[in-house]
C-alpha cells in the first residue's frame, strides 16, 4: 500500500498521508510518495490542493520506531525538506486539514500550506529540542511570521502541546472546527478557491510568498547543517532508544 493517497475531482487534488497503523509518521517511503504526489498535481489541471491525514492523526512527526539511516545524512534530510520547497512552490494554494497530532514534521508540513484548517481537539507540538534534535522544514522561519518571535521560542523551547482551538487563537491556524466538519471545510474552501480564475489565485500565492519566502531557502539551509549536527549526538541516541523501547 502507498504511504500517500492522490485524488483528483472537479479542480480539486486531495493528497492523503496513509501510514494510518503509525499514525502517519514520517519515513523516507512517505517522504518520496508525498513528493510524487505533489509533482502530480502540479502537473494536473487542479486549482486547488487540499493536505490530510488518513486514520487518527494529521501526522506524528518522525517515526522514532525507525533507526536513524547509517551514511551521509544530507541528501536525506535535503529530501525532507524538499516537501517544503515543493509545497511552497505550487501554482495552486494547498489547504491543510489537520486532525489528530500535527508533531514536529507533521506540523512542519501543515505550516507549510497556504491555509491551515484544525480539528478543535488537534495537537500541534515542536518536540525537537527536547529529543536534541533540530527543527526542519523551515520552521525556523515559518513559525515566528504565525506566532510572533517570543511564542515561537516558547513553542521550541519547551515543547508544550497546544491544541487546534488554542492554535487558532495564536494564529497558527486560520481556524478550529468541530473534527466532524473538518474536511468538509477543507474542501468547501478548496471549492471556492477553485472557482478563481486560477492565474490570479496563483499570483496572489506568490506575491504573499514572496516577501515571507525571501529568506526560506537560507532557514532551510540552516536547519540542514543543524539537523547535521544533533542527529548523531549521545543525547538523540538516547532518546531515541527509549522511544523504541516502550512497548
Amino acid at each position: 500500500m502507498s504511504t500517500v493517497d492522490y485524488a483528483l475531482d472537479d479542480g480539486i487534488a486531495v493528497i492523503w498521508l496513509n501510514r494510518p497503523e503509525r499514525l502517519n509518521a514520517v519515513v523516507a517511503e512517505l517522504v518520496d510518495d508525498l513528493l510524487e504526489a505533489l509533482d502530480a498535481a502540479a502537473k494536473s489541471d487542479a486549482r486547488a490542493v487540499v493536505l490530510a491525514g488518513r486514520g487518527r492523526a494529521f501526522c506524528a512527526g518522525h517515526d522514532l520506531k525507525e533507526p536513524t539511516p547509517e551514511g551521509d545524512s544530507r541528501p536525506r534530510l535535503d529530501r525532507l525538506q524538499d516537501v517544503t520547497r515543493r509545497l511552497r512552490g505550487l501554482r495552486q494554494p494547498v489547504i491543510a486539514a489537520v486532525h489528530g497530532y500535527a508533531i514536529g514534521a507533521g506540523a512542519e508540513f501543515a505550516m507549510g500550506c497556504d491555509l491551515i484548517l484544525a480539528a478543535e481537539d488537534a495537537v500541534f507540538a515542536f518536540p525537537e529540542v527536547s529529543l536534541g534534535l533540530s527543527v526542519t522544514g523551515a520552521a525556523s522561519r515559518l513559525l515566528p511570521l504565525l506566532v510572533g518571535p517570543l511564542k515561537a521560542k516558547e513553542l521550541l523551547l519547551l515543547g508544550e502541546r497546544v491544541s487546534g482551538t488554542e492554535a487558532a487563537k495564536l494564529g497558527l491556524v486560520n481556524a478550529a472546527l468541530p473534527v466532524d466538519d473538518l474536511m468538509d471545510t477543507a474542501l468547501a474552501w478548496a471549492a471556492r478557491i477553485a472557482a478563481h480564475p486560477a492565474a490570479a489565485a496563483t499570483m496572489a500565492k506568490r506575491a504573499l510568498d514572496s516577501g515571507i519566502d525571501s529568506s526560506l531557502d537560507a532557514a532551510l539551509e540552516l536547519e540542514v547543517s543543524h539537523a547535521l549536527i544533533t542527529e548523531h549526538s549521545a543525547e538523540v541516541a538516547a532518546s531515541s532508544e527509549a522511544f523504541r523501547s516502550r512497548s
